[in-house]
């Protein structure tokens, strides 16, 4: 049976600011073979909801480099992953910048070549959104310093998991 609980945004902004310039031993990293951004941003809302979907093809986990879901790393399948799911993990829905919260989600996009980066909120400063990042390490970063066309924003509104689990984890991410 499928329980929600919230998802923490302060754990996933605490894991963001210790993780941004560093890698979390843990998690492979991408930067070089097409971007860690969603990698990154997978790991800060893992730290703040603690459940992984482990459906193959379509669930959104990491286990190693070469067991992972295309939705723990991949733009696209990131974005359909939250946005549809239906099942256990993280789930959310398309918003407007004026509702986003700390540990929320902005997706950029060129014109030339579609959405390419994923950004995690990390805080605000005025009418500007402040971000972190990894590929181009960033934490902090204002999201106007950013060369995009277009850009979409995921608000990330719960955690569904199996009412038997419901551990906690975010104790051990921060250790590596």
């Amino acid at each position: 049976m499928l329980a929600t609980k919230p998802y923490i945004r302060e754990n996933a902004v605490a894991y963001a600011r210790k993780y941004a310039f560093s890698q979390n031993s843990r998690f492979g990293n991408f930067a070089g073979i097409g971007g860690n951004c969603t990698n990154f941003v997978s790991q800060c809302i893992y730290a703040g909801g603690c459940v992984m979907n482990y459906k193959p093809t379509f669930g959104w986990y990491f286990i190693s480099l070469d067991d992972r879901s295309p939705s723990w790393t991949g733009v696209e399948f990131f974005y359909n992953f939250i946005i549809e799911n239906a099942d256990v993990g993280p789930y959310g829905r398309v918003a407007s910048d004026d509702e986003l919260e700390i540990g929320d989600v902005i997706q950029l996009a060129r014109n030339d070549e579609g959405y390419y980066h994923t950004l995690l909120v990390v805080g605000f400063d005025g009418e500007d959104i402040l971000v972190a990042a990894q590929t181009d390490n960033a934490y902090g970063r204002p999201l106007s310093t950013y060369d995009y066309d277009y850009s979409r924003f995921i608000k990330i509104l719960g955690i569904r998991f199996e009412s038997s689990e419901g551990y906690e984890c975010f104790e051990s991410l921060m250790e590596g």
